[in-house]
């Protein structure tokens, strides 16, 4: 435990962070942090950009071999898809889920990877950066996220041809909204005009998308997961239009836990996958039933030797689940960490933890900073 600082709600609020506490239960908690050394790091780093590189290919095969019916994806964005994945339609950032208790000889194992909506980016961003340099600005961070952000930003500018970039979530939702301005932020930083229209609010002329002011929306980022937008209503206009969408739509096939048994398919053994199955455990008796779509740790069931031993309610599973090797959280004072590896611009470019006391990671969990000393 170490010493909160003064005021501090004040001060992560000075920043815009103003969801530190959900329900009366704290959200931030910097009465802890984790430690870290240079050659974890390095370790850290090599593992996610290598697990990029994995679901890369792993996308290639998914649409080279068509197998999109494993992801449940409706067969009318199939086009969209491949196109989007063939024009290379910028992604700028995804998350990680990795277990690992820091051993330089023990590999990380990726949980999963929130490849479409993730967040807390701007907690592990800029909230325990600012919190770095309070507590000893002598240590250093695996935190270069707020740079690649706008390097991102500024990769992308010149396709916009200097029309708006709109930014999109559901905007009753601090958290979302919050992520989602910073990375606006952050593209305005980049000198990228940009302009923010609530999910509900986007309108259809009949050939465009549009904001609240009739104006055309060319270019849009949003906050909110493909899945919902290919079976609404609004899903069927996004196949009449030439809108371009960011997070593309080639990462619905990474957002999905389908993802997971392709990796381990196509790279059986890797040290950082776990064995991970469709439709049954495949032999494994200490294993983890997965929803193909979830969300915050809803419908998770964890198998020890045959035995239940945690789950979780939710909507989900309608679509089906995975079976993936039991990788237990390290533990550390009967808290059970989950390192979020963050991809910004197809590089690794910095963590943030989270927190539980269950081995299961839901909304409940706490944000917590680290340090590299």
């Amino acid at each position: 435990m170490i010493q909160t600082r003064t005021n501090w709600q004040q001060k992560v609020e000075q920043l815009g962070f103003n969801y530190h506490t959900l329900d009366g239960a704290t959200y931030w908690d910097e009465s802890v942090y984790y430690e870290f050394n240079y050659k974890q790091i390095n370790i850290l780093e090599q593992t996610t950009n290598e697990l990029y590189r994995l679901c890369l290919k792993a996308v290639d095969y998914v649409i080279k071999e068509n197998l999109f019916d494993w992801f449940f994806i409706p067969e009318e964005f199939i086009p969209l898809i491949k196109k989007s994945w063939k024009q290379d339609t910028a992604s700028i950032y995804g998350r990680y889920d990795i277990s690992w208790n820091g051993d330089i000889n023990t590999p990380p194992k990726m949980l999963e990877f929130n490849a479409d909506t993730p967040t807390s980016l701007f907690e592990a961003s800029v909230i325990q950066w600012f919190w770095l340099k309070e507590f000893n600005e002598q240590y250093d961070q695996f935190n270069s996220i707020h740079e690649k952000i706008i390097s991102s930003w500024k990769k992308i500018k010149p396709e916009l041809k200097n029309k708006a970039l709109y930014f999109s979530c559901l905007d009753e939702f601090p958290e979302d909204f919050i992520n989602v301005s910073y990375l606006q932020d952050c593209a305005t930083q980049a000198g990228i005009k940009t302009n923010f229209v609530s999910v509900p609010n986007i309108g259809w002329n009949g050939q465009n998308f549009t904001d609240e002011e009739e104006n055309k929306i060319s270019t849009i980022f949003k906050l909110y997961p493909w899945e919902w937008m290919m079976n609404e209503e609004f899903g069927e206009h996004i196949l009449k239009t030439n809108t371009t969408w960011i997070e593309p739509s080639w990462k619905i096939i990474l957002s999905n836990k389908a993802i997971l048994p392709v990796l381990w398919k196509l790279f059986p053994d890797h040290p950082n996958l776990l064995e991970t199955y469709f439709d049954d455990p495949n032999g494994m008796t200490s294993y983890v039933e997965k929803p193909l779509f979830s969300r915050e740790g809803a419908n998770i069931t964890i198998i020890e030797n045959g035995l239940i031993t945690s789950e979780t309610k939710g909507e989900y599973g309608d679509e089906g689940f995975v079976y993936q090797q039991l990788q237990k959280l390290p533990e550390f004072d009967g808290n059970f960490p989950v390192l979020g590896s963050w991809v910004i611009g197809g590089q690794a470019a910095g963590m943030g933890i989270r927190e539980i006391t269950s081995l299961i990671t839901d909304n409940f969990s706490r944000f917590i900073p680290h340090a590299i000393i």
